[in-house]
């Protein structure tokens, strides 16, 4: 009798097979700068066909630019995660080639008070750090259907452990963002998704270095304090950077992580674990 063929997830592959997204196609927000273009040049390396989304247009032609040696298509797309019409009109243009992977790491992380915090502001947070995230979501499994794919959410050690004040909004919009995602992992896992969060904890950004000069600049005593205990709890004494998130969430898109579903990643220097 002839032999049976083994199902693909139980073919051993090459290191290089299990890593590469060749022939993938990967949408992947806030794609202009700090943490999302450190992942669109990782998975640009790793072959996937690229969908950069952010509402910084001319950032996004630069960073096209920086990748003109990979030898893969290069999409831009600007628009405004806080408007859903602009989100579904964004599914509407990619149709029919849809991304196989969906990273979501566009957010925004404004510090006020919570006493000060009003509808206004706490809307635009949570449409931007939550809701695009599950319109996103909602779109990419609707239109995918029994093709599945690949989710991977950025979330935050803030969200398991908040550390920082006035960022009680913040907190909120992230764990928000755990339980959207695990809720996915349970619910479509057998339909042929994959969905995985980020938690990253100190990352050197143009945003966070921008807040560390205001801090000393300002002589802001509470900001330089409540960075000095931040660092006391870094079991590897040092901030991260860009590219080490980066290099988390091509793990998680790639069958790498192919038996990884529901998880929470921490990468984090050690902080949750101090």
């Amino acid at each position: 009798m002839p032999e049976k063929k083994k199902p693909e997830h139980a073919r051993l592959k090459s290191l290089a097979e299990t890593i590469s997204l060749k022939h993938k196609r990967a949408l992947i927000t806030g794609s202009a700068s700090g943490i999302g273009k450190a992942m669109v040049r990782r998975f640009a390396e790793a072959g996937a066909h690229l969908v950069m989304v952010d509402i910084d247009e001319s950032g996004l032609h630069r960073t096209r630019d920086e990748l003109a040696h990979f030898d893969c298509e290069k999409q831009v797309c600007k628009i405004d995660l806080f408007h859903k019409l602009e989100i579904d009109a964004l599914w509407e243009k990619l149709e029919p080639e849809l991304p196989d992977i969906l990273v979501n790491n566009a957010g925004i992380y404004p510090f006020k008070d919570y006493l000060e915090v009003d509808r206004e502001h706490l809307e635009k947070l949570l449409n931007i750090n939550l809701n695009s995230v599950f319109w996103m979501c909602q779109n990419f499994i609707r239109r995918r259907g029994k093709k599945g794919g690949v989710i991977v959410n950025i979330s935050s050690i803030e969200a398991i452990l908040p550390f920082k004040e006035d960022l009680v909004q913040y907190s909120i919009s992230k764990a928000g963002v755990i339980a959207l995602t695990r809720s996915l992992a349970r619910d479509y896992g057998r339909k042929g998704f994959r969905a995985n969060v980020i938690l990253p904890g100190a990352i050197r950004t143009p945003g966070t270095s921008n807040l560390a000069r205001e801090a000393i600049a300002k002589f802001r005593l509470d900001l330089m304090k409540t960075g000095y205990d931040f660092q006391q709890r870094l079991a590897l004494g040092r901030w991260g950077t860009p590219d080490e998130i980066a290099k988390a969430a091509l793990f998680l898109a790639s069958d790498l992580a192919s038996y990884v579903q529901g998880a929470m990643l921490p990468v984090d220097g050690g902080f949750l674990s101090s």
